[in-house]
């Protein structure tokens, strides 16, 4: 299988880039696995929302194949602990998934059009937390999870 992380825009703090692409080294030892920045669109002020959501949408699902499995990290995701989230990517992994993608939106969200296409979606808590920071965050809970799956002592219960 191959795991990717796809996210809208430039990761725009130093300090967070760093530690994504720390995960992104440790993780590559487990499995095939890549971060995809989508490039993020010119947003002028008085373009709405919705129209910037439509128009990232779309950038998105230029880079998503029809047999890809896309996971959104959204905030009305199914939630899960650490070990039980292992046993999520253990199960895609083992059920014949050729390409897992995690799709992490920009600033407001996704487009109807994400919805629509969307495999499944993941809940990383019920608050909500700014799309640059949710990068690293979920690199390392990728990175815990395969620790787990190899019964590697990472994560401590």
């Amino acid at each position: 299988m191959k795991l990717s992380l796809f996210f809208t825009g430039k990761t725009s703090s130093d300090y967070l880039e760093k530690g994504i692409a720390e995960y992104e080294k440790r993780i590559k030892r487990y499995i095939e696995f890549e971060i995809k920045t989508i490039k993020d669109i010119k947003v002028s002020k008085s373009m709405p929302i919705k129209t910037v959501k439509l128009k990232e949408g779309e950038q998105i699902l230029k880079h998503i194949k029809k047999t890809d499995v896309l996971i959104l990290l959204d905030e009305k995701g199914k939630l899960y602990t650490s070990r039980e989230f292992a046993q999520y990517i253990n199960h895609k992994n083992s059920t014949g998934v050729k390409h897992l993608i995690f799709l992490i939106g920009g600033a407001y969200g996704f487009s109807e059009q994400i919805y629509q296409r969307t495999n499944g979606k993941v809940s990383l808590s019920k608050m909500t937390f700014s799309h640059q920071p949710i990068r690293l965050l979920f690199a390392e809970q990728l990175f815990r999870a395969f620790t787990i799956i190899k019964g590697e002592p990472y994560h401590n219960e």
